[in-house]
């Protein structure tokens, strides 16, 4: 019966928006999104925000109103009477991050809504499709189900078998849906019936386990039928497995547990509840240790068929205790799921000087492997994982330190069996196996990427083939190192929420892909784990007990990285919500720098973290004065918040930090300049910093641009680390030295961002000379997959490609596009799909003939600046500049002007 209303529904809809669409054919509304997801279900946010994109075939297109219905089914939506929320016509040109203001709702609750807007031509567009949202568990009380845990486990150092859980249940009526709402201690997977519930991986996530533990929401209603069983596995994950480098375990707890909450809805309008309690029972199975750094043991002779399926036998399986663990720190998850994302197959198998068996995926991934084996029963397979071979071409793992990064698969034997980990991960390119029985072909094992689901927004190209393979690079580094959080690597004994790392790549990332909901949740447990003074700890979740916390450039992602959702999707909330949490990091900048402004009290700071030349922290040039990049990181992030102060309508706040940011910059340069414009940190990062944090006094800034640009020419490549090379190449051409910033990134030399990719890099590196040209490898502290330098992306798409936000009309809403050929480039493009639509900056040279492509969304607006146009005859879609805007301006050589909506292609 329900596919039958729903393709009456449709029918219906359709009927409708046929006839509305006659009001405007032009104009279509589209793209519908809720806290940035697709249709959601299972979120807590009361007043969740709308966006939509507005599709158009003319240009100069804005919107100037719009009407957003919302209702508990879609039949309702038409029905004034039976409407949640009605917005009338409101007179706006927002389009994105509109908050529902409804009806209040309760938990469960479905929303289904709509929009329709009118344009600056008065023309009202068709309502869009509908798209709706549900809501989960909004209050304690609305769990009814208890914690459960395999009883008389005994507390253990080290790995134990993963526990499985099962209970059955029957339905005796018709029905309507039901929505599966689960959590754990150590991570999750469901099953109803034999089959797996969703297609998420790393449930419930990795967060402050103490103060905060997510739950997922899953709809089930095709899963079910009479007779049912539910079942879950359990491993250690984060919360329970190794994590750190120091060797800890069961950090956060040692009892893994379970709650899980079935809400089944009739077609008569009862409803029944299944919930985890003490009538479950549990066992162990064929997953005799799981771990995220050390990977997984499988014994597939001690897999139970049939466990997760109804009337299994579990005589034999151990009766589960309800525990008392908090039930009011559940929150729903509204963040990015972790999937599979890609499979890869090997591109060749190698045998090792060593005699090793190894096969080559030809790409630095995250993930695990699917291994097709067929052998004698008891048959053990044993697969390793590393990014690179040593310099003699032998398999090399001692990067990964205590990780043993290894699953081993025991065979049950006579058929062909098929086999992939649980609740592990690997950073990887290479597989060793031992044990293969046969002769292993590349067809018998499959790369499984896996990451944070995020949707890709961003691409950048250009004409140099190894510069293309530097942003596949820094494209990669990012997946691989968003899962669920933002880690520093994800190889070795650590894989965990670096803040430096986060702060510096944050906007990179923001063009590459949508990152608004992976760094809100991210930024909560930031909050939560901030100390009382301010201090905010050097990873999140804070694994480490705020070691070492408070340091500079890695604590301002406390405010740096609100500051930069807000930037790239326009949204005020992610201010509001995280404004306690930056002001108080300002405030414990304040007390440790005091009355004089300067941060420079002896205080634990990574400083610019593996700058050029790191084993010889003396080596001239190279070494910035930590005091020095505190109290410009300190200027800085109080000039963020003087601006988010003011955005907010919080006055006094923003005059406080405003006149604070006066008298830091004047005792910077009071302490730190000559007075002839030189820093006593005579280092690029110094410099770098100092021009992108606009602490140089006007009357002294060509002079420190002048020390700043001889020191690049001096050396003729960079000595930055990870503070100073995000803004490396930005601050050059902010002093006008292009020149100088497209020689670093030409450079194939050690030490540049190039030089990795001709040693056949497939993501970004931890050191400049993580691999020596001979192919010598460092031990230890060493990864292949580290995305902080790839920060140079940023660059790329702002200055290379000439796509920047105006951060007065953030998300797009007001675009800045201006190229900058140079470094012997012939093209190079950007492409951005935007909260409003895709944005595009493509520029080409040819014999002296600049042509430059721009596509502006609609309901969004440019400026454009041209390159050494002036004087230039500048045709813009074939027409004279003059015929297409009224007014430009010139900027030295260039040429300036506005556009609205819509592509354009200009010759000069």
């Amino acid at each position: 019966m329900k596919y039958i209303r729903s393709i009456i529904i449709s029918i219906l809809l359709g009927i409708t928006m046929s006839f509305s669409i006659q009001l405007n054919a032009k104009n279509k509304v589209g793209s519908l999104t809720c806290e940035y997801l697709n249709n959601p279900i299972g979120i807590d946010v009361t007043s969740p925000r709308f966006s939509w994109k507005i599709q158009s075939t003319s240009s100069n297109v804005s919107q100037t109103a719009y009407e957003i219905r919302a209702a508990k089914t879609i039949q309702n939506l038409g029905t004034q009477s039976a409407q949640l929320w009605s917005t009338g016509k409101i007179n706006s040109n927002q389009s994105i991050n509109v908050p529902y203001q409804g009806a209040t709702l309760k938990s469960g609750d479905r929303v289904y809504w709509q929009v329709r807007i009118w344009d600056n031509k008065n023309k009202l567009s068709a309502w869009s499709e509908p798209a709706y949202f549900e809501l989960g568990l909004l209050n304690t009380s609305d769990w009814k189900a208890q914690w459960i845990s395999l009883k008389d486990e005994k507390p253990s150092k080290t790995s134990l078998p993963s526990q499985y859980y099962r209970n059955d249940f029957t339905l005796d009526k018709e029905i309507k849906s039901a929505r599966l709402y689960v959590s754990s201690l150590g991570l999750y997977q469901m099953f109803i019936n034999g089959k797996k519930v969703g297609d998420q991986l790393f449930t419930p996530g990795f967060t402050s386990f103490h103060k905060r533990i997510q739950y997922q929401t899953y709809d089930v209603t095709d899963m079910l039928s009479s007779n049912n069983a539910i079942g879950a596995m359990l491993g250690d994950g984060w919360y329970r497995g190794y994590i750190g480098w120091d060797g800890d375990h069961s950090h956060y707890g040692d009892k893994l547990a379970l709650i899980a909450q079935l809400h089944i809805k009739y077609t008569d309008g009862t409803s029944k509840l299944v919930t985890s309690n003490d009538n479950w029972k549990a066992s162990y199975g064929a997953i005799k240790e799981s771990d995220i750094y050390n990977g997984e043991f499988y014994d597939a002779n001690l897999e139970q068929e049939g466990w997760a399926n109804y009337n299994f036998n579990s005589e034999k399986w151990n009766n589960v205790e309800q525990i008392n663990h908090s039930k009011e720190i559940l929150v729903a998850s509204n963040s990015i799921p972790v999937k599979v994302t890609k499979e890869i197959k090997p591109i060749e198998i190698i045998t090792t000087p060593k005699g090793e068996l190894v096969m080559d995926l030809g790409q630095n991934i995250v993930g695990y492997t699917r291994l097709k084996v067929k052998g004698k029963k008891g048959d053990k397979v044993t697969l390793q994982f590393a990014e690179v071979l040593d310099k003699e071409g032998n398999f090399f793992t001692e990067n990964l330190r205590s990780a043993k990064s290894t699953d081993v698969y025991v065979l049950k034997g006579n058929q062909e069996e098929v086999y992939e980990p649980f609740f592990t991960f690997h950073g990887f390119r290479y597989v060793k196996l031992e044990g293969y029985p046969g002769t292993a072909t590349t067809d018998d094992i499959t790369g499984i990427v896996i990451h944070s689901d995020m949707k890709p927004t961003g691409t950048f190209a250009c004409s140099d083939s190894l510069i293309n393979q530097l942003q596949s690079n820094i494209q990669w580094g990012q997946r691989c190192n968003f899962l669920d959080i933002p880690t520093d690597c994800p190889q070795r004994d650590e894989r965990v929420g670096w803040t430096g790392d986060a702060q510096v790549f944050s906007m990179t990332a923001a063009f590459n892909f949508d990152v608004a909901a992976f760094y809100t949740k991210w930024l909560k447990d930031l909050a939560l784990d901030q100390q009382p003074n301010g201090q905010v700890p050097n990873i999140i979740p804070d694994m480490w007990n705020n070691k070492l916390g408070g340091a500079t450039g890695w604590a301002d992602a406390a405010v740096i990285v609100p500051w930069t959702v807000y930037r790239a999707y326009g949204d005020k909330r992610i201010l509001e919500e995280q404004y306690k949490s930056m002001k108080a990091w300002i405030g414990y900048m304040k007390n440790k720098s005091g009355d004089d402004y300067l941060w420079n009290e002896r205080h634990f700071h990574w400083g610019d973290w593996l700058s050029y030349n790191t084993d010889k922290p003396a080596y001239p040039g190279a070494y910035t004065e930590q005091d020095l990049i505190a109290t410009a990181y300190y200027s800085y992030s109080t000039s963020i918040m003087a601006k988010v102060a003011k955005i907010l309508g919080k006055d006094n706040d923003a005059a406080e930090f405003a006149d604070m940011v006066t008298k830091i910059k004047a005792a910077f340069a009071k302490e730190y300049i000559t007075p002839n414009g030189r820093l006593v940190s005579h280092t690029q990062t110094a410099y770098a910093l100092a021009i992108s944090f606009d602490l140089i006094p006007e009357d002294l800034k060509e002079q420190a641009s002048n020390y700043f640009a001889n020191d690049v020419k001096k050396f003729k490549h960079l000595t930055t680390g990870f503070l100073g090379t995000p803004l490396l190449c930005s601050s050059l051409s902010a002093v006008n030295r292009d020149d100088l910033a497209f020689m670093l990134l030409n450079r194939k030399e050690y030490p540049s961002w190039l030089y990795p990719v001709t040693m056949g890099a497939t993501t970004i590196w931890e050191r400049w000379d993580t691999q020596k040209p001979d192919g010598t490898i460092i031990d230890g502290m060493n990864s292949f997959n580290h995305y902080a330098y790839g920060a140079i992306g940023e660059w790329l798409y702002n200055y290379v490609a000439g796509v920047a936000i105006d951060e007065e009309n953030p998300g797009y809403k007001h675009i800045l596009f201006s190229p900058h050929p140079g470094g012997g480039l012939t093209n190079a493009s950007a492409k951005i799909n935007s909260m409003y639509g895709e944005v595009k900056s493509e520029w080409s040279l040819q014999d002296g003939e600049m042509t430059y492509n721009i596509c502006i969304p609609p309901n969004a607006t440019a400026s454009i600046t041209l390159p050494k146009a002036l004087g230039k005859n500048i045709v813009v879609n074939k027409k004279p500049l003059n015929k297409i805007v009224n007014e430009s301006t010139n900027i030295g050589n260039d040429v300036s002007f506005n556009l609205g909506s819509g592509e354009y292609k200009i010759v000069y």
